[in-house]
C-alpha cells in the first residue's frame, strides 16, 4: 500500500483555490492531481473521463453545485471517494453533503499535512465525520432510513457495524476480526440492506444512535 499513489480530481469554482490545493498536494507523497474542473458537471465529466480515487469538491458553484454533482456521481455509480472542501461559515452546507454520499469534509484554510491525511483518510474508506456534525446529521436523519431492526443482524454484523462507527476500513475490520477482507465486504453490504440504508455514512450514525459504536 505504501506505494499506492492517490488519484485526485480538484472541483471548484475559484482557480485560486484549485491553484492552492495544487500547490498543497504536489508536495506531498503518493498523491497525484490528475485534473481540475470549475462546476459540477464539469467535476461529473471528468470523473468518469479520469476515474480519481478521491474527489476534493466544493459545495457553492455556478451551475451544477457539489451536492447536485455528489448525487449524480451516485447515480453513475462512480467509486471515487469525494471529500468536500468548505469555509467555516458555509459549515451548515456539510449536512446535506454527507448525505448525499460525501466521505467528509475538510476547510479551505487546512494546512497541507491535514489535507493528505484527510485524502489518504477517505481513500483507505474512513467515514470523516466530526462530533457536531454527526449531531446534526443524526437529529436530521430521524425518521428517515434505517427503517430495518437492528434485531436482525447477526452477531457478527454488530460487530462490523460497531467498527464502521468507529470509523474503520474493511481493511481494518479484517484485520480486528480475522476475516477476509472479501467476507467483510459481504457483511457490510447485509448490513445496509437489512437496515435499508444507503452508505457507511449513515450506517455508522445508525450504530451510534443504536449504541453500537465503541
Amino acid at each position: 500500500m505504501a506505494d499506492t499513489v492517490i488519484r485526485v480530481l480538484l472541483v471548484d469554482d475559484h482557480q485560486v483555490v484549485r491553484r492552492g490545493l495544487r500547490t498543497f498536494l504536489e508536495v506531498q507523497d503518493g498523491i497525484e492531481v490528475v485534473g481540475e474542473a470549475s462546476d459540477g458537471a464539469e467535476g461529473v465529466a471528468r470523473a468518469e473521463e479520469l476515474r480519481p480515487d478521491v474527489i476534493l469538491m466544493d459545495v457553492k458553484m455556478p451551475g451544477m453545485d457539489g451536492i447536485e454533482a455528489l448525487r449524480k456521481l451516485r447515480e453513475l455509480a462512480n467509486p471515487a471517494k469525494v471529500l468536500i472542501v468548505t469555509s467555516f461559515t458555509e459549515q451548515r452546507t456539510v449536512v446535506p453533503a454527507l448525505r448525499a454520499g460525501a466521505s467528509g469534509y475538510v476547510y479551505k484554510d487546512v494546512d497541507p499535512d491535514a489535507l493528505a491525511g484527510a485524502i489518504r483518510s477517505v481513500h483507505a474508506g474512513h467515514v470523516l465525520l466530526q462530533p457536531e456534525v454527526a449531531t446534526a446529521l443524526l437529529s436530521q436523519e430521524d425518521g428517515h432510513g434505517g427503517t430495518g431492526r437492528g434485531t436482525t443482524l447477526t452477531e457478527r454484523e454488530q460487530e462490523v457495524l460497531g467498527l464502521i462507527a468507529d470509523g474503520r476500513s474493511n481493511r481494518e475490520i479484517a484485520r480486528a476480526l480475522v476475516l477476509s477482507e472479501k467476507t467483510v465486504k459481504t457483511h457490510v453490504s447485509n448490513i445496509l440492506m437489512k437496515l435499508d440504508l444507503a452508505d457507511r455514512t449513515q450506517a455508522a450514525l445508525w450504530a451510534v444512535r443504536h449504541g453500537l459504536s465503541r
